[in-house]
């Protein structure tokens, strides 16, 4: 398992890292037609937003996993051992249910895109590839945020079981 989310995780890192290069020369070179050559090119802006939406979505799933997110933990820091467990598995538990309505409910989203047909202004794209950045990202951090979820908890049980063999 461990394996597979190894996997997803270079996968989830290639596609951040794709986006954030396409997203900068997309920029780069709209402020450049902008600046030296005085001819604006529209799709250039709507692919780095684009970019950026993907990226921000599939960086807030990393953000999660490595803990990384700014977080107010002035509450969570004083708790301490069985209650501070106990607050941490809500606390995963709120973000995988939470990740998991997101999820579902962007289905409706893209269901709504693909049956209207519309595409986006510069680019021509049908708007469901934009959207497709609910459903990925939500998806994603449904999965790892549940497994993680599975962990804590499976961690608690070990450290119970121990302490009643130890006894």
């Amino acid at each position: 398992m461990k394996r597979l989310f190894a996997n997803l995780q270079k996968i989830e890192d290639f596609i951040l890292v794709a986006t954030f290069t396409v997203m900068v020369l997309a920029s780069f070179a709209q402020v450049v037609n902008r600046n030296i050559i005085h001819a604006g090119v529209s799709w250039l802006e709507e692919l780095a937003r684009y970019c950026m939406v993907y990226m921000a979505l599939l960086a807030t799933e990393a953000g999660l996993r490595d803990n990384t997110q700014i977080s107010i933990t002035a509450i969570t820091d004083k708790i301490h051992g069985m209650t501070g467990r106990v607050v941490r598995i809500i606390s995963k538990a709120v973000v995988a249910i939470f990740s998991g309505v997101c999820f579902f409910s962007s289905f409706t989203i893209l269901k709504t895109q693909l049956s209207s047909g519309q595409v986006s202004p510069g680019l021509h794209l049908p708007m469901a590839i934009p959207y497709f950045a609910l459903t990925l990202s939500f998806g994603i951090i449904t999965v790892i945020q549940a497994a993680a979820l599975v962990c804590l908890v499976m961690e608690k049980a070990a450290e119970d079981q121990g302490k009643e063999d130890a006894s």
